[in-house]
């Protein structure tokens, strides 16, 4: 019975997709994609939300479960334009913050694309569309309702023991 428990608990939590958030992905220049432009409408559009979001590593080929949402907002000091962009990104281990920008959330001048921008970046691994692992929520209440119904069983099965 106990290893039938077992399997059911292992079979309930979804494993890949434990370590890795969902991301609104989307551009905006001028306001050329409202939907992406603050103020953001977080209406979940399943256009732009990526599940699970994936992001470069510094160093490596490939892309890998991200860690952290970002949102860059600024004008482009060449040319006045205005820009937003979300994504995700990962920490690369490196052992500098000012080299992670998923470590600090931060305004200033920033280079994107090669072009200097001055705006705000920043990350979050917290919020809605920030979301840490909605997945093992789900999965908890799961594993409660497959543990009850085991022991149900269990006792229907061998009253007397």
């Amino acid at each position: 019975c106990w290893i039938a428990t077992s399997v059911l608990l292992l079979a309930s939590l979804d494993l890949g997709k434990c370590c890795a958030i969902d991301c609104f992905k989307c551009v905006s220049l001028n306001g050329n994609y409202p939907a992406c432009d603050d103020p953001f409408h977080n209406n979940y559009s399943t256009s732009i939300l990526e599940t699970p979001c994936m992001g470069g590593r510094k160093g490596r080929n490939g892309l890998f479960p991200a860690t952290a949402c970002i949102k860059l907002a600024g004008v482009y000091d060449d040319t006045g334009d205005r820009i937003t962009v979300r994504g995700c990104a990962l920490d690369s281990g490196t052992l500098t913050t000012d080299t992670e920008i998923i470590r600090m959330s931060h305004c200033g001048g920033i280079y994107f694309d090669d072009r200097y921008i001055r705006g705000c970046l920043q990350s979050c691994d917290d919020a809605d569309a920030c979301n840490s692992i909605p997945i093992l929520a789900a999965s908890l209440s799961m594993i409660t309702a497959c543990s009850s119904l085991s022991i149900i069983t269990s006792f229907s099965i061998h009253p007397n023991t």
